[in-house]
């Protein structure tokens, strides 16, 4: 049997290749002198801050004289003080209420909006202004509305009745009232992301639904509702990190009072870091909130990957 040709190859051209190699190079730089911009303003704002408030957290320091290293002395006192117990107390809190509240809600208003009503457009819009206001603005607005003395609020309740209330300066109510406060700001963002997920709900399911005879109370529990689970999981995810993280409020309507009821997590690392110049032990005290919202991301990404793997189990 008569063999085969071999195949002609050509010899390797290494001026072609020192070519390419240089192309590339230049490519590389080019793309790096766009790149190293934001890369500087990422490392000087964000990564050089957490390793230096890492470091700052094992030492005493109070921001004027030369530190000095305590190891965990920080995060032991911290665990023995009881207003950051009250602080954590607090926030908590505040994170259950505020939470679930807000998803309930926007929920809720959510599946209003998503009728075919008159100036649907215009109650959307409503719903969604004051989650653009800033959380400055709101604190001076409601202080004006539920001071005690001169608000519009206990001038309502007098004419109501109703006895004048402290609101934001009685220590059973402030907390209270600030998730109140926050609800009607922060709603909004549940609203617009829910409706927005009303839309992508597969018309075909529904209309199969009610074909085979499921009313409004089914196809919200058996259609609606399981569609809506991943934003569901975001929203949860979001608003936990964003409740956790609540300072502006605080600081502008009652910065921590009346007797510590509204002091949280964040306004207490700013006392004590910028206020009581204790940098060093503000600085364990954010790692402390830095834990906290590390574990709520994972169990949340844990949880939403067992439900996908139970999902694609039952499609299976």
């Amino acid at each position: 049997m008569p063999s085969l040709p071999r195949p002609l190859t050509l010899p390797p051209d290494p001026a072609g290749r020192r070519a390419l190699r240089r192309r590339r190079r230049s490519e590389t730089a080019t793309a790096w002198a766009f790149v190293s911009p934001a890369v500087l303003v990422i490392l000087g704002l964000s990564v050089l801050p957490v390793i230096w408030s890492l470091l700052l957290s094992f030492q005493a320091n109070d921001l004027v004289t030369p530190s000095r290293w305590v190891g965990l002395d920080n995060y032991r006192a911290l665990s023995q003080d009881p207003n950051f117990s009250q602080a954590v107390r607090n926030t908590l809190l505040y994170t259950l209420m505020y939470v679930p509240l807000s998803i309930v809600i926007g929920l809720a208003l959510a599946l209003a909006l998503n009728r075919r009503i008159h100036f649907v457009g215009l109650y959307r819009t409503l719903f969604f202004v004051p989650f653009v206001i800033s959380a400055t603005a709101q604190g001076v607005l409601f202080s004006f509305i539920l001071d005690p003395d001169f608000g519009a609020a206990n001038s309502v309740l007098h004419h109501l009745g109703i006895s004048p209330q402290g609101f934001l300066t009685d220590s059973s109510q402030a907390l209270f009232v600030l998730v109140a406060i926050t609800l009607w700001s922060g709603t909004g963002l549940c609203t617009v992301i829910y409706l927005a997920a009303l839309q992508d709900v597969d018309q075909s399911l529904i209309e199969a639904a009610r074909l085979d005879g499921a009313g409004r109370r089914h196809l919200l529990r058996h259609v609606t509702l399981p569609t809506l689970t991943p934003v569901s999981v975001f929203l949860l995810l979001w608003q936990t990190i964003q409740s956790l993280q609540v300072f502006d409020l605080v600081y502008v309507t009652t910065k921590g009072g009346p007797l510590g009821s509204t002091t949280v997590i964040v306004y207490f690392i700013w006392e004590q870091a910028f206020k009581n110049f204790t940098a060093g032990y503000g600085a364990a005290a954010a790692y402390v909130l830095a834990l906290a919202l590390f574990a709520v991301g994972a169990v949340l990404r844990v949880a939403r990957g067992r439900g996908r793997s139970l999902r694609t189990k039952a499609a299976a």
